[in-house]
């Protein structure tokens, strides 16, 4: 038998070690773009989600939004909506609650007597498609002008009231349940605002 070269060994399986070394290369970058565009792509939802959950309140229109600020030892997050004159008009806080499938994640903007001027369901992927996840719909226009805790009714919107989808209660008590958190957690902000960490305000 003819004995190999040590010329012969080594060659392929340096060419091979650099094409891996070069193929990991080559993903690591790739990762690392994808990971920013999909880190431009959550900033901007949340920048129209914001724009569509509060555009104005008392007939100031709403010129400006805060970077994200975290909640102290919490895992609700908010935002300050500011007018022309770079004054907090309103707060708008992000939060969830667990829903039939999985997390319910809710949006809820407050005026400062800490009434609700907007709201939206900004994730429900998890509930079931025709139930749960019309929540999304269903529930535009429900909050506003509520405030305090809240309640889920079957049949009523009235006074502390949220009417429950159909057929869907557990999605309905995690959004109600998401918006009672961000209440509570507005009475935090509010009367302690140096207690919020991170963001710009």
């Amino acid at each position: 038998m003819k004995k190999l070269s040590a010329k012969l060994v080594l060659l392929p399986a340096l060419a091979l070690f650099l094409i891996c070394l070069g193929s990991s290369a080559l993903l690591a970058l790739t990762n690392n773009v994808t990971e920013e565009k999909i880190a431009e792509q959550g900033v901007l939802a949340i920048q129209k989600s914001l724009q569509e959950v509060v555009t104005e309140v008392d007939g100031e229109k709403v010129e400006s939004f805060s970077d994200e600020i975290s909640l102290e030892d919490s895992e609700i997050t908010y935002y300050e909506a500011k007018n022309a004159a770079g004054d907090v008009i309103a707060y708008v806080l992000v939060s969830s609650a667990k829903g039939y499938g999985g997390d319910v994640k809710v949006m809820t903007a407050y005026d400062l007597s800490k009434t609700i001027v907007g709201f939206a369901v900004v994730d429900c992927s998890d509930e079931t498609p025709g139930l749960g996840q019309n929540s999304k719909t269903h529930f535009a226009g429900k909050f506003d002008g509520k405030s305090g805790t809240l309640t889920v009714d079957k049949n009523s919107n009235e006074g502390q009231n949220v009417q429950a989808i159909t057929a869907a209660t557990i999605t309905s008590k995690a959004v109600v349940s998401a918006v009672n958190a961000s209440t509570e957690a507005l009475e935090k902000i509010i009367a302690a605002p140096a207690a919020k960490e991170g963001g710009k305000s």
